[in-house]
């Protein structure tokens, strides 16, 4: 059964509900000039009680019974109201998106009967007034639709401090110990295992022979409903997870819960993906979907500051493990989708003030740049940054991924290569100056973003010795890159391509991968016995559409058109490639697709998970399995392997990955330990 049909009351239902969050945004006209104590009529009571079935049938997963917010914003409420009381749109936006946009992979799935009512219910906890016309869909009505003015609660707080001062009581790691990851079985300390973000674990004690004796030791269950992408990190026997707003240290060999620290959102917050923490001298550190960095004790969860350097209001938000270099946090914020202009930056460690900041789409910001043409003088923009980053610390430099282009898919109207998306950036990491980039989708018509720059690695060919640099991306290419001279040692797809140089037209154009597919926030492991590059990658086509009015509504979907994917092409691979020719040694395909993290270990193994909730070990030679246990939940976060005392240890994050990447299993946010009996380990 495939991931589109078993999921159309959860998936698609947060689908729904999350664009009818963003939706709400366009009441700002209704709520300026209007009287605190007047109503009007816009719908009627009828409308309103159907609204509320449908509103609990597809919307209340994510925003809650009452309206609150879930995994996805409140629909009322101070934020609410901070975030769209502003002149510019009006319910004919809303009802544009609608119809357009919602859900992105299905539009049309809900009719103009059902999305109305919605619609009147949010209005009708929002203080408008049932009366006896009933709401309909057209322009001038919906335009007219006012909704009462409340008082504003004030500014929000861009800086605040810990009560417990800004200086942590735990400890550890340290820059050297940082450095030193590759070596270091024992400890998970970044989000792609080190700086190099090989995915590689030195240690051994589970191998080829005993991986069937595996056993689970424990498993932690984090509580809530939010999507369940972190990536583990560990640090002497203390595992760091995130889910949504929440950060847990827990005991990494028996699951217990050491301390606990819930975000309270203070912004316009966004779907609650959040892949992980950074982590160095007693900081824990994380961004925040209403755009804050925040810094936690290690010792006890205790807040030392948190500083807003996002703009959350214009849709920038933090979903990306940053990483800590020195004293200084390097992150981007997502949000391409919606035109934000995009940029990566370093920000102090001990207060989070901003050092540098690099924009990745300078042309489209100051309309100077031959690479970013814009005929119409539309809003042009994206380049956001998700995934993870990478640094070869010899030169101190920091390899970014910049993804697509905003408006998606009418590329005529933003004419040129628009640097410097879907590009690879070198960067000095103590300064933001640009070393080099090479750009590997120029005018993207698709949504493909590039997706990683990692891993890292020296390989000798033909006697040379060469510097390079894996990347990969949603166009479902491997590509690496010689580091000294930028040029392309070889490409290899890892999951169908057709179709690709076909430009989006506003009657369809099919196209393999979709805007779903290829490679998505957890790229290749490098696997060094074998010499391997090995990728998850989704198989997923659809046929992309152009629209035929491109509008820009601020904090919006801006793609310019809409995509239907095809189920009958889902599928998974975990594909490994000669990491020095390039040339397929084996490929493992999965029915459905394969988004969680792989890893690889001196043991011969490749660690991974399905969206099944198979937590799958393969012989990393031949691609063969030689485990399968089934957690309960679609595996869509990181897969670590580490050491407490002389035990090896693997951890699985399962639960629902996406709205966009679940099946029938979805699952609570939950981590499960896996080791072999204590008789059988030696390390």
């Amino acid at each position: 059964m495939s991931v589109f049909s078993t999921r159309k009351k959860s998936s698609l239902n947060c689908f729904l509900s999350v664009f009818v969050a963003f939706f709400m945004g366009m009441f700002s006209l209704l709520l300026r000039g209007a009287e605190s104590n007047e109503t009007y009529e816009t719908f009627t009571q009828e409308q309103f009680d159907q609204g509320l079935i449908l509103y609990e049938a597809h919307c209340a997963n994510c925003h809650g019974r009452e309206l609150q917010g879930a995994v996805a914003s409140s629909l009322k409420g101070r934020v609410f109201r901070d975030t769209w009381q502003k002149p510019g749109v009006d319910v004919d936006d809303l009802y544009y998106i609608i119809k357009t946009n919602m859900p992105p992979e299905r539009p049309g799935l809900l009719n103009e009967e059902e999305l109305l009512p919605i619609l009147a219910f949010v209005l009708g906890n929002n203080g408008v007034a049932a009366g006896s016309s009933e709401l309909i869909g057209k322009g001038e009505y919906l335009e007219s639709i006012q909704i009462p003015t409340e008082e504003l609660s004030g500014e929000v707080a861009t800086y605040i401090r810990g009560d417990q001062g800004s200086v942590p009581r735990g400890a550890g790691p340290d820059l050297n110990a940082l450095k030193n990851a590759p070596e270091d079985g024992s400890n998970w300390l970044y989000h792609t295992g080190d700086y190099a973000g090989t995915r590689y674990s030195p240690l051994s004690q589970i191998d080829k022979d005993n991986a069937r004796n595996l056993q689970v030791v424990c498993l932690h269950q984090l509580g809530g409903e939010e999507y369940f992408q972190t990536g583990p990190l560990v640090y002497e026997g203390v595992m760091y997870l995130t889910a949504g707003p929440k950060t847990i240290a827990i005991d990494a060999s028996n699951c217990r819960t050491l301390w606990s620290h819930t975000w309270q959102y203070r912004d316009r917050f966004w779907a609650s993906t959040n892949r992980g923490v950074a982590i160095k001298d007693g900081y824990v550190v994380r961004g925040t979907t209403d755009g804050y960095l925040l810094s936690l004790d290690a010792l006890d969860g205790s807040l030392l500051w948190a500083r807003q350097v996002a703009n959350s209001l214009e849709a920038e938000h933090f979903t990306m493990a940053p990483m800590i270099y020195e004293d200084l946090v390097l992150i981007g914020p997502a949000g391409g989708a919606y035109g934000i202009s995009g940029w990566i930056g370093a920000f102090r460690l001990d207060d989070g003030a901003p050092v540098w900041k690099f924009h990745t789409v300078p042309g489209a910001m100051n309309n100077e740049d031959e690479s970013w043409g814009n005929p119409l003088g539309i809003k042009i923009g994206g380049g956001a940054i998700w995934t993870p980053l990478s640094l070869d610390v010899d030169t101190e430099t920091l390899y970014v991924a910049v993804t697509n282009p905003a408006p998606d898919f009418p590329a005529a109207l933003r004419p040129g290569d628009n640097l410097y998306t879907n590009s690879v950036l070198a960067l000095n990491i103590k300064s933001g100056e640009l070393k080099w980039y090479r750009q590997l989708i120029p005018a993207d018509d698709h949504g493909w973003d590039l997706t990683q720059v990692s891993p890292l690695y020296s390989a000798e060919i033909n006697n040379i010795e060469y510097e390079l640099l894996a990347t990969v991306g949603k166009d479902g290419l491997l590509r690496v890159l010689d580091r000294n001279s930028q040029s392309i040692l070889f490409e290899e797809a890892v999951t169908t391509r057709l179709n690709v140089e076909a430009p989006v037209t506003v009657d369809g154009t099919y196209t393999c991968p979709g805007v779903l597919g290829g490679v998505l926030w957890n790229g290749a492991a490098l696997e060094k016995n074998e010499h391997l590059l090995i990728t998850p990658s989704v198989n997923l086509c659809s046929t992309f559409y152009r629209a035929r009015e491109t509008r820009y509504i601020e904090g919006r979907d801006y793609f310019g058109g809409t995509v239907i994917s095809d189920p009958e092409t889902l599928a998974g691979f975990i594909t490994a490639v000669d990491n020095r020719t390039g040339e397929l040694v084996w490929q493992y395909q999965s029915s459905l697709p394969v988004v969680a993290a792989v890893t690889t270990t001196a043991g011969g193994l490749v660690l991974g998970g399905e969206l099944s909730g198979d937590f799958l070990i393969l012989d990393s030679s031949n691609g063969q399995p030689l485990y399968r246990f089934n957690t309960g939940g679609a595996i869509g976060g990181g897969v670590v392997s580490y050491a407490v005392g002389d035990q090896q240890y693997i951890a699985v994050a399962s639960g629902r990955p996406s709205p966009s990447q679940v099946n029938g299993e979805v699952g609570a946010p939950t981590v499960i330990i896996f080791s072999l009996p204590q008789e059988n380990a030696e390390l």
